[in-house]
């Protein structure tokens, strides 16, 4: 499976996204990211007026059951075919 390093290549590769990405495939990778490398949600949840804030807090609240290894496997996993989306779209 994946390692903490193919992680961290991965990690970077999403960086590289399209700006065309969903704002929802955004907040699945930021959710899976933050899983990966900080665990289970340690802050309160942002109010009501702070939607970007409180999107990316529901976002890595979803994921909040899965092993830090489960997350970065899945991490790794949707990168993978967001970048294969991106590149068919563009051929």
């Amino acid at each position: 499976m994946g390692s903490k390093e193919e992680f961290e290549v991965y990690a970077e590769k999403a960086k590289t996204l399209p700006e065309t990405t969903t704002n929802e495939n955004k907040l699945i990778l930021y959710g899976l990211y933050k899983q990966a490398t900080v665990g289970p949600v340690n802050t309160s949840r942002p109010g009501m007026f702070n939607p970007r804030d409180r999107a990316k807090w529901d976002a890595w609240k979803a994921v909040e059951g899965k092993s830090q290894e489960e997350a970065m496997n899945d991490y790794i996993t949707k990168v993978k075919q967001l970048l294969e989306e991106a590149a068919a779209a563009s051929a």
